[in-house]
Order: structure tokens, then C-alpha cells, then sequence
């Protein structure tokens, strides 16, 4: 796993060229009181914006700029681990101005098999000056499953819940203390040490949300080894590149899992992507087979390859329930999680161990205000990042029992989450905007009708939150008494970077409010200058965060291209922003070539490759747009090769073209026909139009000159699906 060095990078400015929509001051998104937010605020600069346009971004947050609606912190809240907005402008100054002091005393709350140095963290963003780096409790050594699980056993809590796995269908349920879990876990880790998996060896997990899958993980940081999880949705394509690229020796995966009412046979996948793999030259070592009973097959129906498949349920029982911890140091790598890239090409995001557990832990229990005991229930699943920190490692680093939910919150019916809410006493519920929307159109009775009163806090998570359904989950299901916390980060940022502290200062139905500790935003123009007060711009951080993305595996020049070349001295999120007059912030979209749909982000190149594996494809151009349930939607224009006519037979085999290289989440909700790609002069396809007219915008389809053929426009408008 050793990182690569950099070599010289380019600039990226030069890609934002031609880009749409104004950087401008911000209209007053409900402005609050002095005494309101119990401090003055910063001066305002009277300074108009000159720089070039913004990229277009996706109009999320239209409703709330128009209609923005003020909302005091929960009167019935009196939980928070802060006083009020004076501890939080105390701390969060501190954390800025003193990092290593602030993060230092913070790390102190964990165990740790050897102190970190006095001057232990550094970083560089500045792409002139050197390699990209950042580090934090540097010569510490320490272990993320130790103080996940050990830490707590051995401090009289062994007995209290650490897992609550909820089946699809209602009525199968497993629960498993922190002894059992930390037993399981350590009979795994001995598993692994026998296959002759050690420290910094890659491991790869295809399955679903069981307890096994939580357990993995950690059954991997116990002994160093750093986890690759994979969505249990991805292709076998999508799988064998992400075990290649990591070269994972050993895949831990399921037989089968069942979705709603679709069972997926996931062990034929992995066979598949193994198969694969083989062929361009990589063999896996070892494949260890969780048999899911609760998908409905047996264990008869699942092929097992011989001297390479073995079954969990002979293999790890008989492991020793004991196994010796690898204190590892603080840079030493966790994990690697793919994402989405703007050039077709998933990125491995590599996160190291000190920071990124310091700031998982302290993130879930300043925002969720979580206590050892409390049940907690994200609704993510571990193959996205939020799985990865606030349902694995943050809740667990503060002792509290977590829901491990399988099947789909809507399945058998809408209530099913509120029946689990019910059932397991629910605290902290954290989900996605997209599942509000649902849940909002399908009637306040299946909310109404189940107890919701163990509730102290609602999340959501993966994109903004429109206003009408954060008043809906906060006058529906939070009966107008619990804080919702509205928070924004990234697959890169490993935790929350913005984000409201529940009872601490006001919310603002769409706004991710306020930067957390140790977070200092800046946002900028197209030429990387700073806008002071309200304004809208490009979103990035100034300073390194505990859990900062260390690099993107086997590529640190694409590490450093991506994140930081663009704005010097500055990261990069990749996204739009607004800051209004009181000094919140409003996340406007992606300014990059990616989609977030449903809360995944997904590359548009990587679709657009997918289509034209299509023989009858010859070119393709996607983009987003707003859909009413995901918050985007992927729109496909294809160019067909001569002779071809687009149907709907022919749709169907696109939309699975595209659903078999990358996963049915990827698949394109709208294919429409194009004579042509809307390319300009030199050939880039001017993606800007395309998006008006995916969104039915044609009346602001703007300047159009530079099309090599603007007669496009008209053929696209007349075959409009």
C-alpha cells in the first residue's frame, strides 16, 4: 500500500472555461437576529463580484433561497454537549488557530499504545510548495477496532448492545453485545492472519447489511489490514476492477440478499468478477462466504469453487475468540473507498487511521449527541462512506448500539421505518433527503401510527434537503421537537465538514448551517480570490481536518490534480455554495462532472463509457437533473451508429448495458435519441445546454454560437422523450 510520489501537476483552471451562472451576492436566506445567534457578526464587505461565470449548478436549493424559513434550535433539547453558541465560537476559534492543541486533547479520550510526538501535525495544500500532505498525531500508535470495541469491554460494558440487525422481511431480528461482537471479530481476524493476511494488505467485502459485513471491518483494522468495501450493487466488472486496483488477496463476501421483494444472488457476482480478474492476470487467494439465510435460498443453490470459496459459518467458529492487536501508527492506512471520478475511472480514496478515528468519534458525538447505550440507526449502507463512519466506526467509538438495517426503509410498507424506530427504540435516526420524499408522499398515517418518542435527533445525509420535506420530517416525524441536523461532507472528508450542533444555534431549513471544529471553509471565484460575506461561489477548505483524504491510491498526482491544483493553497470540494448574511452555508450542487443521485455520487463519464459498450451505440453525452425522489436524475443522450433507429427495446438494452458494467443505481432514467452531441468547434460537448434541455429549460438555453452545428438544438427540443 505505499503511496506513490508526485510529479509535476497541472493546473485545472483551464477546465472551468465556459461555465454557467454568476457568482453573485447572495439574497438574505432568513436573516437572524444578533440575539439570536448570541454574536456579532463579521463585517460585510459592499464589493460587487467580477469574476468569470460559475459552472452550472443543479437547482437544489431553489425553493430555499426563494422561501427561506427560520427555525429555532428545539426548545424541548436539552442534551447538547455545548452550553450554547458561545462554546461553540470558544472551541471552534480554538480548533482553527491551534489545531494540534485542540485535536490533541480530543485524541486523549482514546487509547492509544504509544503518544504522539509534540509537533505531530502538519500538512501542505499548496501545490507549489511540495507534495500534498497531511498528518496528524504523528508517531502515535493506535487501533481503530481496539477502541472501538475492546475499550468499552474492558470498561464494564460488554454486556450492552453493540448491533441490532434488523431482517428485510419484518419478524427476524439479531442482537449481538460488544462481547459477541468484539468475539466474532477477533475469531475473523485470526482467519485473515492464516490466510496470510498482515498489516497493510488489502482485503476486499462484497455484502450486504449484515452484522458480518460491520464486523469485517473491523475484523480488519484489528489486524492492520486495510478493507475495500464494495457495494453490494456493483457489476462484476465494477468489482473486479476495484479488487485489481487494490490487489485484494482475500474477498469476504454473501451468498445472496434479498431487497424488498427481489432476491440478488450476490456470490454469482463475485464468481464473475473473480473470473475476471483471473483472466487479465490477478488470482484471488481466498473467497470466505457468508451464507445469508434470511435471502430466502440455501446454501445448495450457491457455487462454491473448490481450494478458493469456503463457507464463514465452518471457517471462523473455530477460531480462538481472542486475537492480538496490531497497533498500528497513526498515518498507517484504514481504508480505501471507491468513488466516483469526473473522468470515468473510480477513485480509490485512501483514509489513515489516528485522524480519521478521532474524527469520526468526536463528530458522532457532537452532532448526534451520542452516549454509550443510546440506539442509533443510519440508514446507509457500509459500501458509501456513510456507512463507513457513522455506522461502523463513529457510533461505535462512543459506545452506542447501532441498527443494522437490510432491507429497504419503504418495504412492506412505508411505515417499516418507523415500526424499526418503534421496535428498537430509536434515538438518533440518520437518512437520506431522498427517502424523506418518499416517505412525505406516502401519508402522514404510516408515521403517526407507531411510537416515535424514544427520538432526540433527526439526520440527514447525501444531499441538500429541499425545505418543504425538512418541515415535513421535523412537523411529522420529529413533532416539531427534535433538531434535525442537515449535514454536508464528503466521501473525502471522511466526516462532517458543516453541519448544525443540535440545540446550539438556529436552523434554516436547507442550510448545512455552520463549519464543524478544526473546519475552515473558504469560498471562492473562478480565480481563486476569497469572498468575504454573503456571496456564492466555489466551496473549499483552507486548513487540513483530522480525517483529510491522505491520497487516492496508486495515483497521487490525480490526488493532487483533482483537490488542489485548481485554487492554490486551497481543497477543493467540487462543489457550489451559497453563504448567506448571517453566515450559513447552502450547498448549490456539484460543479464538476458528477451526479448525486439519491446520495451517490456518480461519474458521468463512467455512465457515458458504459452506453458505448452498446454495439449499436456510438456516443453518448450524460448529464443530471432534477428529479422529485433522488434529488438527480441521470439523463442519457446516445448517438446511434448509422442505420440504427432508437426504440424502446432498444432503450431497455442501453438502461442494462449500464446497470451490468456499473449497477442498477447508475442506470439512466431517461434516454433520449440525439442526431448529435451538441459539440462545439473543437469538439468538447457543451454539457451546459444539454442540461437546460434535460431540464425543460429551453428558454435559457443561452449563448450558442460556438456549436459546430446549432441546428442540434432543435433536432434535441422536437425528439425531447
Amino acid at each position: 500500500m505505499e503511496l506513490q510520489q508526485a510529479s509535476n501537476v497541472v493546473c485545472t483552471c483551464q477546465r472551468r472555461s465556459g461555465l454557467q451562472g454568476q457568482i453573485r451576492p447572495s439574497r438574505s436566506a432568513g436573516r437572524l437576529s444578533e440575539a439570536a445567534l448570541n454574536r456579532s457578526l463579521p463585517p460585510k464587505k459592499e464589493q460587487a463580484c467580477r469574476c468569470q461565470p460559475l459552472r452550472a449548478v443543479q437547482k437544489t436549493m431553489a425553493a430555499a433561497v426563494e422561501a427561506p424559513v427560520l427555525e429555532a434550535p428545539a426548545v424541548d433539547y436539552k442534551h447538547s454537549l455545548l452550553a450554547g453558541r458561545e462554546d461553540y465560537d470558544k472551541m471552534y476559534k480554538r480548533s482553527i488557530e491551534d489545531p494540534a492543541g485542540f485535536w490533541g486533547d480530543i485524541a486523549k479520550g482514546y487509547h492509544w499504545e504509544q503518544q504522539w510526538e509534540d509537533d505531530h501535525h502538519n500538512h501542505n495544500f499548496d501545490v507549489a510548495a511540495g507534495r500534498i500532505s497531511t498528518e496528524f498525531f504523528k508517531g502515535g500508535r493506535t487501533n481503530i477496532a481496539y477502541n472501538c470495541l475492546d475499550r468499552h469491554v474492558q470498561e464494564g460494558r460488554g454486556d450492552v448492545d453493540c448491533l441490532l440487525w434488523e431482517a428485510n422481511d419484518p419478524g427476524t431480528d439479531r442482537r449481538m453485545t460488544y462481547s459477541e461482537t468484539l468475539a466474532e471479530v477477533c475469531r475473523l481476524a485470526n482467519w485473515l492472519r492464516a490466510q496470510g493476511i498482515k498489516k497493510g494488505d488489502a482485503v476486499a467485502i462484497y455484502m450486504p447489511m449484515l452484522c458480518e459485513l460491520p464486523i469485517a471491518m473491523l475484523a480488519c483494522a484489528r489486524i492492520g489490514a486495510v478493507h475495500s468495501v464494495i457495494f453490494a450493487g456493483f457489476s462484476p466488472e465494477s468489482i473486479a476492477s476495484r479488487i485489481q486496483d487494490c490487489k485484494a488477496r482475500v474477498v469476504l463476501a454473501a451468498s445472496a440478499v434479498k431487497r424488498g421483494k427481489k432476491a440478488i444472488d450476490l456470490k454469482s457476482m463475485v464468481d464473475k468478477a473473480l473470473d475476471v480478474s483471473s483472466k487479465e492476470g490477478f488470482e484471488v487467494k481466498k473467497c470466505l462466504v457468508c451464507h445469508n439465510a434470511s435471502s430466502g435460498s440455501g446454501k445448495e443453490v450457491t457455487h462454491m469453487k473448490d481450494g478458493r470459496d469456503v463457507w464463514w459459518d465452518t471457517e471462523i467458529p473455530s477460531q480462538k475468540p481472542e486475537s492480538e492487536v496490531e497497533w498500528v501508527h497513526s498515518e498507517d492506512p484504514l481504508f480505501l473507498l471507491y468513488t466516483s471520478g469526473s473522468t470515468g475511472k473510480p477513485k480509490g480514496v485512501l483514509h489513515s487511521t489516528g485522524g480519521y478515528m478521532v474524527m469520526a468519534g468526536t463528530t458522532s458525538r457532537y452532532v448526534f449527541d451520542l452516549q454509550p447505550g443510546d440506539v442509533y440507526w443510519c440508514t446507509a449502507d457500509c459500501g458509501w462512506i456513510t456507512g463507513h463512519t457513522y455506522l461502523t466506526y463513529g457510533p461505535l467509538l462512543c459506545g452506542a448500539t447501532n441498527v443494522v438495517f437490510e432491507g429497504t426503509p419503504t418495504y412492506p410498507t412505508p411505515a417499516r421505518s418507523w415500526q424499526v424506530v418503534e421496535k428498537f427504540k430509536v434515538k438518533q435516526y440518520y437518512t437520506a433527503p431522498t427517502l424523506i420524499r418518499s416517505l412525505l408522499g406516502s401519508g402522514n398515517e404510516h408515521v403517526t401510527a407507531h411510537d416515535r418518542s424514544s427520538l432526540k435527533i433527526l439526520g440527514t445525509v447525501g444531499e441538500p434537503i429541499n425545505p418543504e420535506a425538512w418541515k415535513w420530517y421535523s412537523e411529522v416525524v420529529g413533532e416539531g421537537k427534535l433538531p434535525i441536523v442537515d449535514t454536508w461532507w464528503q466521501t473525502e472528508t471522511g466526516a462532517h465538514m458543516i453541519t448544525p450542533l443540535p440545540g446550539v444555534f438556529p436552523a434554516k431549513p436547507g442550510s448545512a448551517t455552520l463549519p464543524f471544529f478544526g473546519v475552515a471553509p473558504a469560498m471562492v471565484n473562478e480565480h481563486g480570490h476569497e469572498i468575504q460575506g454573503p456571496g456564492e461561489g466555489y466551496l473549499c477548505i483552507k486548513q487540513a481536518w483530522p480525517s483529510t483524504i491522505r491520497t487516492i491510491f496508486g495515483d497521487h498526482d490525480r490526488y493532487e490534480t483533482t483537490y488542489f491544483a485548481g485554487f492554490k493553497g486551497l481543497y477543493f470540494s467540487g462543489d457550489g455554495c451559497r453563504r448567506d448574511e448571517d453566515g450559513y452555508y447552502w450547498i448549490t450542487g456539484r460543479v464538476d462532472d458528477v451526479i448525486n443521485v439519491s446520495g451517490h455520487r456518480i461519474g458521468t463519464a463512467e455512465v457515458e463509457s458504459a452506453l458505448t459498450l452498446h454495439p449499436k451505440c456510438a456516443e453518448a453525452a450524460v448529464v443530471g437533473y432534477e428529479h422529485p425522489i433522488k434529488g438527480q436524475g441521470i439523463y442519457a443522450y446516445v448517438s446511434l451508429r448509422e442505420g440504427e433507429a432508437l426504440d424502446d427495446a432498444l432503450k431497455k438494452e442501453l438502461v442494462m448495458t449500464v446497470r451490468g458494467n456499473i449497477g442498477a443505481f447508475a442506470a439512466p432514467d431517461v434516454v433520449h435519441w440525439a442526431p448529435g452531441l451538441l459539440k462545439t468547434r473543437s469538439g468538447k460537448i457543451m454539457r451546459r445546454v444539454l442540461r437546460k434541455i434535460a431540464s425543460k429549460e429551453e428558454s435559457q438555453l443561452g449563448d450558442t454560437s460556438t456549436l459546430a452545428d446549432p441546428g442540434v438544438v432543435d433536432q434535441l427540443l422536437s425528439n425531447r422523450p
